[in-house]
């Protein structure tokens, strides 16, 4: 049984005893330790189960890359699902649950999965669900849905608080073990701003453990010095618990860093999401262990040999009173000499190699430990725990040549190096024959914008498995660091590290290597996706070659430990089968992050009430103050209307029309989207970005623009003004600054990147007030200051001055259809210009106007509103606005979409006006009634509404649609939909209600 041993535990305080539940057992801890070492110090061996079988699941390593030991952790707001078990730090009044079990852990009756497993192989989904069809929706659908997922899904609001923070260096160095510290001490030596982070809470990785030597003193002194060191330098930042989870371009990185995982309830952050900027980044990630793939593997109590000696030396705990050790590899002596030094069992070491090991077996000889060698597993004996091991020899078939008694079975396979962060960002890896792993390729790195490489890899991560190599290779890659970042060149001592001499290991992919079908098919993989040796050897039998097309034919490598056990072991097993070597079968895709982070973090305080905050104008409290009916439009609050006492909202509506028409009317049009184009070569992009040109626009002029997509479909339209030679203003719609910000940043970034343009939202630095109607120019004219007239500011230019003592920029835009003026101020002065023209305006009959008042004013004109007269599907010409579209230019965004067979087809929905027979309003949406039916027995339509309101002006009911050739049927009477009613006839017309010369706004 496991228990907690009276010696060791280098990392717990026994002073500091915790309780904890698992599964509602009150069970005992020290502070310092796993939960899933102090599981085992409580002999719950058993702590999960199988995602496809059900089977008994126990605890394998002793870091991120255990695949079974996920557990549910927490209660209600603080519920987290698939906390491993290994990197779970344990505390006072821990909660946690095992998953993916009915009713119990101990008995599960999805275990009959087990059973039939012969039935159930690699890819027998994509075979079985098709047939019969009508067995999907009722059947299988619902028998999936119920097995899918391993933890349960939160139904609480998280009440945890999560952060982000941006962080900027020269040399980011990932992994705190002895190579991560020396690097970082060589670069930090340099003068280059240093971040360093260990996801774990303790540094020198697996040094400590393994009985490593440096400059003559014990690993952990020499670790402690050498954090002393970087801890007084102002030009290093450390942070353990904080895991380096992915690499990206241009020098970009994300950690994920528990903040008070361990101390909850502290009023810290749960947990916090580092983006980081740097130079160079050197990855000190270290090597995984492989297990060993035999019939039985997965039976808790087999676990990696490093794991036991990590429970053993850093914890203080037992797996087991006796534990066989198997391995192809001198380390996993080390394993049997820590358990002897602890008073413990070990019956025998089986060394798959026929020669054997050098210094540490014949250390083990002389502690009196049996050696067997070129022995294997045949089988491991027992059920929900280990009970016993039949041996056999390595070469053979797997007849059973000895059974021996034990409730561990200890495996090592070789080790591999954590090249994730590596290969992220597009390095390149090589398979080295010596040593049967994967490693860095240094010749083909991540490259830099530059074209150099920006990502180094050290220490064990680099292939390096003796402490001497990995500390050398450590400070030359520091130093490289910090000099291609811009550091002095400075020479420090390289720290010599010392440890036992090791024989090459021999490459062991299947034990025995003859194992026939029935061992084979008991020989896991992949421990969470239950994938077998036999699986992966069905999918190249099927023609799954690629590994890709073998990774998701089996699973394998798919569950959240994204392989990190498992797909070394099946790449091996997969080249045998296809007969060639393991190099040519090559890798999957590393993707981030390293290892899951929290959704949450990702969030951050992105969440509640700022999840998108809302934006605000400078005129929000005034509006609010008088009577705004409030309308979200994008991430802001506009006001729809303003609604008087003892008025309705409608009403209020048709008030707004009625004296924006008649009088005078004022709009805050803040929220329209102001972006600055600005360069030498901002003209010719501008003519990329509008279906008209823009660089021949003159200065002190406005012109309205179109947007398309690549696609050839509207996006986005506004009015454009020259500023200067080389400055134009964008005006984008309300929802889309944003989005057309990023567009132009994206087509500039990746398309025309060496086009001297600069592109900048100034969105929210500007008020903008529309000053609306007939008495719009008295109005200004009273405040006195600039010249507003037709003959020094006429419809479509702008010019910058002074209104009633603000300075302002007024251009002479209408989307109302009248004299218009739109005035730009500082936002900071933006409420006191409102409250200056309403008050100056009472003589002129001022009224504040809603969203809604907009759109029925310029739907009476005629104008279309993105959104409404588009859905993505929409091009200029079925607007009628060829007029916009440049035939001078030879190119902008869309045009050559525009230019296939069914877009320049004059075949197509177009947009007309429509009046009701009756005068009454149609339904927004509502569709244009054709003849007959189509193939599925719907009524055929031509047409519908995309704009219908009543307008007051005209005293009736208005709408706007796309219909089918529309242009060419004016007078023709259609028939539109009506829900729960008759279909309502209407007529086209042109979509110019209101002064259709065009003379108002001319004024």
């Amino acid at each position: 049984m496991s228990t907690r041993l009276a010696s060791h535990g280098r990392l717990i305080n026994r002073a500091h005893a915790v309780t904890f539940t698992f599964n509602g057992r009150v069970m005992n801890g020290f502070e310092g330790d796993t939960l899933a070492a102090s599981l085992l110090a409580n002999d719950q061996m058993l702590m999960g189960r199988s995602f496809k079988y059900h089977r008994p699941r126990g605890v394998v390593a002793s870091g991120g890359e255990e695949p079974n030991a996920l557990i549910n952790l927490g209660v209600e707001g603080h519920f987290e699902p698939n906390a491993r078990a290994t990197t779970t730090e344990t505390f006072n009044g821990l909660t946690a649950a095992s998953q993916n079990h009915f009713p119990t852990l101990e008995f599960d009756v999805a275990a009959i999965n087990s059973k039939v497993a012969r039935f159930l192989p690699a890819g027998f989904y994509y075979k079985m669900f098709i047939h019969p069809r009508s067995f999907w929706k009722h059947v299988y659908e619902p028998i999936i849905r119920k097995s899918a997922g391993l933890g349960k899904a939160p139904k609480a609001r998280d009440a945890d608080k999560y952060e982000h923070f941006y962080h900027f260096c020269e040399v980011m160095v990932v992994g705190g073990g002895i190579a991560g510290l020396q690097a970082a001490k060589t670069a930090a030596a340099t003068g280059v701003r240093v971040l360093l982070v260990e996801q774990t809470a303790h540094w020198g990785g697996r040094a400590p453990v393994d009985g490593v030597r440096i400059e003559g003193m014990p690993a952990e002194e020499w670790i402690a010095a050498t954090l002393a060191d970087l801890a007084v330098r102002n030009n290093v930042v450390i942070r353990n618990r904080t895991q380096g989870s992915g690499v990206y371009d241009h020098g970009y990185a994300l950690a994920y860093e528990r903040i008070s995982d361990h101390t909850p309830g502290d009023g810290r952050p749960r947990h916090r999401l580092w983006r980081v900027r740097c130079k160079q980044i050197v990855t000190a990630t270290g090597a995984i262990e492989r297990p060993l793939s035999f019939a039985g593997n997965d039976i808790p109590g087999v676990m990696l040999a490093a794991a036991v000696r990590d429970y053993v030396v850093n914890f203080g705990v037992s797996p087991g009173d006796r534990t066989v050790v198997v391995t192809n590899n001198d380390d996993a002596y080390r394993t049997a000499l820590t358990l002897k030094q602890a008073g413990l069992e070990v019956p025998v070491i089986l060394d798959a190699r026929a020669e054997g090991g050098g210094i540490l077996m014949a250390e083990a000889l002389a502690a009196g430990i049996r050696v067997e060698l070129g022995r294997g597993i045949a089988q491991v004996l027992g059920g929900k725990r280990v009970t016993a091991v039949q041996i056999c020899a390595q070469a053979g078939e797997g007849s059973v040549l000895e059974e021996i008694a034990c409730d561990v079975v200890a495996m090592s396979g070789g080790w591999s190096p954590v090249v994730h962060l590596w290969s992220h960002c597009g390095g390149k890896l090589i398979w080295d024959l010596d040593q049967a792993m994967f490693r860095p390729d240094p010749n083909q790195p991540p490259l830099g914008a530059d074209g150099a490489g920006f990502v180094r890899v050290v220490g064990l991560a680099n292939g390096h498995l003796r402490s001497a190599a990995a500390l050398a290779d450590a400070a030359a890659q520091g130093a490289a660091a910090a000099k291609a970042a811009g550091g002095k060149a400075k020479k420090t001592a390289v720290a010599k590290g010392e440890d036992a001499e090791e024989l090459p290991l021999a490459p062991v992919w299947l034990m025995p290597q003859g194992a026939s079908y029935k061992l084979r098919s008991k020989a896991w993989l992949d421990f969470q996706n239950d994938v077998k040796v036999s699986d992966v050897q069905l999918a190249a039998q099927e023609g799954f070659e690629s590994v890709e097309h073998a990774k998701r034919y089996t699973t394998l490598g798919m569950a959240t430990d994204q392989g990190k056990l498992s797909n070394i072991n099946g790449l091996a097993i997969l080249s045998k089968a296809l007969n060639v070597d393991i190099s040519d079968v090559g890798t999957t895709t590393f993707r981030p992050p390293y290892t899951p982070i929290s959704m949450a973090s990702l969030a951050g305080e992105a969440r509640g009430e700022l999840f998108q905050p809302i934006r605000k104008t400078p005129m929000h409290d005034w509006h609010d103050s008088h009577g705004a009916d409030w309308e979200p439009v994008a991430g802001w609050r506009r006001t729809y209307a303003y609604v008087q006492p003892g008025e309705s909202v409608h009403q209020a509506v048709q008030r707004e029309v009625i004296n924006t028409r008649e009088k005078l009317g004022l709009l805050d049009a803040s929220t329209l989207g102001k972006i600055v184009v600005k360069g030498p070569d901002a003209g010719k992009f501008l003519d990329m970005m509008y279906t008209n040109m823009m660089s021949n626009l003159k200065l002190g002029r406005c012109r309205y623009g179109l947007m398309c997509s690549e696609n050839g479909f509207l996006f986005d339209d506004g009015v454009v003004a020259r500023i200067d030679e080389q400055t134009w203003l964008c005006h984008t719609t309300s929802g889309g600054a944003d989005r057309i910000h990023a567009h132009m940043e994206e087509w500039l970034q990746t398309e025309w990147w060496d086009w001297n343009v600069w592109v900048v939202n100034i969105t929210e630095q500007l008020a903008q007030v529309g000053v609306v109607g007939p008495n719009a120019r008295k109005l200004l004219e009273k405040l006195g200051g600039m010249d507003v007239s037709a003959e020094t500011l006429p419809f479509m230019a702008w010019a910058d001055g002074e209104i009633g003592g603000f300075a302002c920029r007024a251009y002479r835009i209408s989307f109302s259809g009248e004299l218009s003026y739109e005035i730009a101020v500082p936002a900071n002065r933006g409420l006191e210009f409102w409250e200056m023209l309403m008050e100056a305006g009472t003589e002129f009959g001022v009224m504040p106007y809603g969203t809604e008042c907009l759109h029925i004013m310029r739907a009476e004109k005629g104008f279309i509103m993105i959104g409404d007269e588009t859905d993505g599907t929409v091009i200029p010409q079925d607007l009628g606005l060829n007029w916009a579209i440049s035939k001078k230019k030879d190119d902008f965004l869309g045009k050559r979409a525009q230019q296939r067979s069914f877009m320049d087809n004059p075949d197509r929905w177009q947009l007309v006006g429509l009046e009701t027979l009756d005068g009454s309003e149609l339904e927004d949406g509502a569709y244009a009634i054709a003849v007959g039916t189509n193939a599925n027995g719907q009524t055929n339509t031509e047409g519908r509404v995309t704009s219908t309101y009543h307008s007051p002006t005209m005293g009736r009911g208005i709408a706007m649609g796309l219909v089918h050739n529309g242009p060419a049927r004016m007078g023709e009477v259609l028939s539109f939909t009506k829900i729960g009613a008759v279909p309502v006839k209407a007529k086209i017309v042109s979509q110019v209600f209101y002064d259709p010369e065009g003379e108002k706004p001319n004024v």
